[in-house]
């Protein structure tokens, strides 16, 4: 059976965002090899509650499908863009990070194309000092962008995700002098996590700013451009905390707004 695809129309954009608002390109692959019905229910709901947060922030967010990198207005989005978001997916292809281990036993969805497609859009929004949020996938894309490593498979799973439900409660401690902490104003947050793959080792542009109790990185941020944050988990999951998701993508549009 083929793979399922979202459908990119539900993304237009929208009369009711502000039209003074930021540009912000929102990266997701809308398909992935083996997509099944599942994980597009998954990514279709993700994908519209990110792009809720963001007109409800004030910005105005815009589709760029990676699993089609090369669509009709990408490159114009992308360089007119004032912050950016990398939403979350399949798995991160080995090749990417130079994992040349055995297949993880729960691989799914590795697209490379769409990986070394989101890993070039990252640290173009890195020189180009844009505000840029990366959630999941986009987090270990993050990593991996800047020189990391990623944990194919996390041996002793069970903080971080569930078997049904997939996603679950996870207890995560935020540095306190982190932009994450500052933002949400506290160093210890529960969060909505269903992961197998993380960040095993940054490089040396980022830093680590939140950890799991068994010591999985959760978070990172770059040392020196404008505001660069990752996290493993999911603000827009739909049992996320709400008033903190606000805070997340507020504070995205915020400064995509202030690079106007």
């Amino acid at each position: 059976m083929p793979a399922l695809s979202v459908d990119p129309d539900q993304f237009a954009p929208s009369i009711a965002e502000d039209p003074s608002g930021p540009l912000i390109p929102m990266v997701v692959s809308l398909t992935f090899p083996g997509m099944d019905r599942g994980a597009h229910e998954l990514q279709e709901s993700f994908t519209r509650i990110a792009f809720d947060a963001v007109r409800w922030a004030g910005g105005r967010p815009r589709l760029v499908d990676s699993a089609a990198p090369s669509a009709p207005g990408h490159a114009e989005l992308l360089a007119a863009a004032r912050g950016i978001v990398f939403l979350g997916g399949g798995d991160v292809a080995g090749a990417c990070y130079g994992y040349a281990g055995p297949p993880p036993a729960n691989e799914y969805g590795v697209d490379q194309r769409a990986d070394e497609f989101c890993i070039a859009e990252i640290r173009a929004a890195v020189a180009r000092d844009i505000p840029t949020l990366a959630i999941c996938r986009g987090s270990q894309l993050l990593g991996v962008a800047f020189g990391g490593t990623l944990i194919p498979d996390i041996e002793n799973w069970p903080l971080h995700r569930g078997n049904d439900p997939l996603f679950i409660d996870e207890e995560v401690r935020l540095e306190p002098d982190s932009e994450i902490a500052r933002i949400l104003g506290r160093t210890e947050v529960t969060v909505r996590n269903g992961h197998h793959q993380a960040v095993a080792t940054v490089g040396p542009e980022l830093r680590v700013t939140a950890r799991a109790h068994d010591g999985i990185i959760e978070g990172t941020e770059h040392r020196t451009a404008r505001w660069v944050v990752g996290m493993q988990w999911h603000p827009e999951e739909p049992r996320a905390h709400t008033a903190d998701r606000s805070l997340i993508f507020g504070e995205l549009v915020a400064r995509a707004g202030a690079t106007q």
